[in-house]
């Protein structure tokens, strides 16, 4: 993960990840450097039909309304061992010039209520290598703190993104 913010990312962190989250919500950005050009990062994470290619907690993925672009839903089926095993996902946003896409979990059977990612990608100062940024809010769940929740779904994001990570480096 990357820990030094430049002043791109930081002005990406301003317009798309500053989040005022509710008293019983919590919210927490990552961010990871890819060693890969953005138009292949980009092209492997705005797809919506396709998040079982980079993610891997993800077993597969069945869109259920539209097909792919603003406002398409998908039905995504977890690997064993998560607190659930699907969630239903709408696309809010998808913008293939600032390379934003924001969604939100409308369904299913896992504990995240309310929960809406944005992921921003763009180039990293110098050229050569692609900054990611995934961030987020959702309801902390009845019985779990907002560092529980935090710690479980920064956890799942990393895991993620070091994937997507992996496989466009491997690809480059």
């Amino acid at each position: 993960m990357h820990r030094n913010p430049n002043s791109n990312t930081k002005k990406m962190m301003s317009l798309y990840h500053t989040h005022n989250p509710n008293p019983n919500q919590c919210t927490s950005s990552l961010v990871q450097t890819v060693n890969a050009p953005l138009p292949l990062v980009w092209s492997i994470l705005r797809r919506f039909d396709q998040p079982q290619v980079y993610k891997n907690l993800i077993k597969n993925c069945t869109l259920t309304a539209g097909s792919g672009g603003v406002g398409s839903v998908r039905e995504v089926a977890l690997v064993s061992g998560l607190p659930g095993q699907r969630s239903r996902e709408r696309l809010d946003r998808l913008d293939e010039d600032m390379h934003v896409m924001i969604y939100s979990m409308i369904g299913g059977d896992q504990r995240l209520e309310n929960y809406m990612s944005t992921t921003t990608v763009h180039e990293a100062e110098g050229g050569g290598a692609t900054v990611v940024i995934e961030s987020y809010v959702v309801d902390v769940p009845a019985g779990n703190s907002g560092e529980d929740t935090r710690v479980f779904v920064d956890t799942v994001l990393g895991c993620h993104l070091r994937s997507l990570a992996y496989l466009t480096e491997k690809y480059n």
